[in-house]
């Protein structure tokens, strides 16, 4: 094939500029000489014209690609991966890339790479399905593994202090924000690039003491923000890897109430998938983990998650008994000594979670009550979307299909500017449950009226024989 047949590898060229190397006899030069050192297999052969070969498009070898990656990350003193020199291929990513803990080697490394696969949508990691495996041996290695005992520390890179730690903090509220009012799905892309570029950098700097932990700390509520907009937008493979990698941040961190409470979001997307057991593990596993430490509502959450398992196992019994003890701490709580990340967790937030648990087990009325009591009161649009459709759901399953229908619309109204797979798949439940009423004159109404809304149709298969 020829050069000019190919695409410019624009990304390897900005790359060589930014190290400095200004003729591609240099770079060559660079190449080469990593290829003699020890741990290359053997010398690799390469010149200016390969050089100009590789900027015109063409793949080096397997080999040649690493040298390249040694060459630059060495020069720009910052990790450069495959991806980011446009060398990048599905094959060269390893599919367990992100689903261990702890994670081998250097964990920044792990999640920068991570962060760069998801960005050029390679399929080996963006691609599955999350793993049912990772999820039942996180929580046994999470709870059995040893502490840090030192603090993290970096010696080499662009020096890190206390105001690139805060600036990272308000980005990442910033970002919060637009999940919570948009959903998932507008703005994860531009929170993964924010991640490789600007998080990534700072994680590769120079830094110590306080900052290395507080830096360690917001790398893994940012992180755990990007496994929630994953999960919300229906990537489950690459979001399940984000809450591992998160998990891997804040114990670097030595955060155990942030490593508990990953480990709680976990169990949110196991049940959410079908994996009930699964999530129950993980909800109890991070109460085991954080035993003494934990404040009252955050173990009150974490009995929540276990009841919302349990309800869908049809342990009514087990979930009523979480349930009680979610009360009986959560009414000892104190807000002022929350963990900032989780002051979100109030009365609604907890009574949503009832509705969603008592619906699940067939006590209606309570379901009915307790989503009553939540609705306008949750921290945005989307928690409001889904304690209503809960409500709608139980007041159909009562026989209240009027109420259900209005219910519905009002959900709908709320979901207009939100881009969720979560709330698209809220709707795709009620959808099936319509046909308990079909043929009634609210049923009727309600998707006339339903039809104009886009995540509606998004969620209801088209008739047949329409195009």
């Amino acid at each position: 094939m020829a050069i000019r047949n190919l695409a410019p590898n624009h990304r390897l060229a900005r790359l060589m500029a930014e190290a400095g190397f200004t003729s591609h006899k240099a770079f060559a030069r660079a190449v080469r000489k990593v290829s003699e050192e020890p741990q290359v297999a053997s010398p690799i052969g390469c010149d200016h014209t390969s050089v100009s070969r590789w900027l015109h498009g063409m793949q080096p070898r397997a080999d040649t690609a690493l040298c390249i990656v040694t060459v630059l990350s060495r020069a720009l003193s910052r990790p450069v991966s495959l991806a980011d020199t446009g060398l990048v291929s599905s094959a060269s990513i390893p599919p367990d890339l992100g689903l261990t803990y702890p994670s081998p080697g250097d964990g920044n490394d792990v999640i920068t790479r991570l962060w760069r696969a998801d960005l050029d949508e390679a399929t080996a990691v963006t691609g599955r399905p999350a793993s049912a495996a990772a999820w039942q041996s996180i929580p046994l290695n999470w709870l059995l593994a040893s502490r840090p005992t030192g603090l993290p520390e970096r010696w080499e890179g662009t020096r890190v202090g206390s105001t690139d730690v805060q600036r990272i903090r308000i980005t990442i509220d910033l970002f919060a924000q637009l999940d919570n009012r948009f959903g998932g799905g507008h703005a994860r892309r531009a929170l993964i690039q924010y991640l490789a570029d600007d998080v990534g950098r700072t994680l590769n700097g120079h830094y110590r003491d306080r900052v290395a932990i507080d830096l360690f700390c917001i790398a893994a509520q940012a992180t755990l923000l990007a496994a929630w907009m994953s999960y919300d937008s229906g990537l489950h493979g690459i979001a399940q890897r984000y809450f591992i990698q998160a998990l891997n941040l804040a114990e670097a961190g030595n955060d155990q109430l942030l490593s508990g409470s990953i480990l709680d979001a976990m169990s949110h997307q196991a049940a959410f998938l079908g994996h009930y057991q699964d999530a129950a593990n993980l909800a109890r596993a991070a109460r085991s983990g954080t035993q003494r430490i934990a404040t009252p509502s955050l173990t009150a959450h974490f009995y929540a998650m276990e009841a919302r398992a349990l309800a869908r196992l049809g342990d009514v019994r087990s979930c009523e008994r979480a349930l009680a003890d979610a009360v009986s701490l959560f009414e000892r709580r104190n807000p002022g000594n929350e963990p900032e990340w989780f002051r979100y967790f109030d009365d609604a937030e907890l009574a949503a979670e009832f509705g969603h648990c008592y619906r699940d087990i067939g006590h209606l009325s309570a379901a009915i009550r307790y989503a009553a009591q939540s609705i306008g009161s949750t921290c945005g649009a989307r928690s409001d979307f889904f304690v209503t459709m809960v409500l709608a759901d139980a007041q159909l399953r009562t026989g209240e299909a009027e109420q259900a229908c209005l219910g519905a619309l009002d959900a709908l109204r709320l979901g207009e500017q939100l881009k969720s797979a979560r709330c698209v798949q809220y709707l795709r439940d009620f959808h099936e449950s319509l046909t308990s009423a079909a043929g009634s004159a609210a049923v009727r109404e309600f998707q006339e009226q339903a039809a104009h809304s886009a995540m509606w149709r998004q969620a209801t298969p088209a008739p047949p024989g329409s195009s």
